[in-house]
């Protein structure tokens, strides 16, 4: 079995314990680490897709995330030694109103277990407390807000609206909620959009690697 599609296997089944062996034998035999890297990304995709469509659950999502992880720490020295500045710094939080917490921290548990260092802001995060995070903390490669009521959408706006217009950049914004779209996503001008914590973590990992 190629060996790409071998760690692919490995996350997609939630099979995190022969990973770190099987990305290292890969090294060995040239294969490029961001070559790697992309391919554990698009299994997250498949993992995401299938806890979208009930195919699997919370255990078996969270163990996808935890191959994930140990795959990534298996090539983070390859992927610096290769000129890339590492995964970073992703801040998340709720948005202002927003008191709902559950699928917030879950997204924050998968993007850490991707290989993100987490800055959780916790729940009704005014836009000043967002912009203040991001001036003081270094590498910040990703900027993920939660809105889950209707009545918080306009608060996800002027959040992403005053980010945007800060002068900061060098990260991606990712959005997520039960009551967001795709189509919203692209209206408020965030760079990504995911509908449950598995294609968050993917999606997290592909916009960090295009910031």
């Amino acid at each position: 079995m190629d060996k790409i599609v071998e760690i692919q296997k490995m996350i997609e089944e939630s099979n995190p314990e022969p990973i770190a062996q099987a990305i290292s034998d890969a090294l060995v035999d040239g294969i490029a680490a961001k070559d790697i890297l992309d391919a554990m990304i698009s299994s997250m995709g498949v993992i995401g897709d299938q806890f979208s469509e009930g195919e699997i659950f919370i255990p078996e999502m969270l163990m996808a995330a935890k191959a994930m992880s140990v795959g990534v720490n298996v090539l983070k020295p390859h992927l610096v030694s290769n000129g890339s500045s590492g995964l970073g710094t992703c801040i998340i939080g709720t948005v202002e109103g927003d008191l709902h917490d559950i699928g917030k921290s879950l997204v924050a548990m998968m993007i850490e277990s991707a290989g993100f260092t987490i800055v959780d802001l916790g729940v009704d995060v005014p836009t000043s407390k967002w912009l203040d995070a991001i001036k003081e903390h270094k590498d910040v490669k990703l900027i993920a807000c939660s809105a889950l009521l209707t009545t918080t959408m306009p608060a996800l706006q002027e959040t992403i609206n005053a980010i945007k217009n800060s002068g900061m950049n060098g990260f991606g914004i990712i959005v997520g909620g039960a009551s967001l779209t795709q189509q919203y996503a692209e209206k408020i001008g965030a760079d990504g959009f995911a509908e449950d914590a598995g294609g968050a973590a993917a999606k997290a990992l592909e916009l960090a690697r295009l910031s």
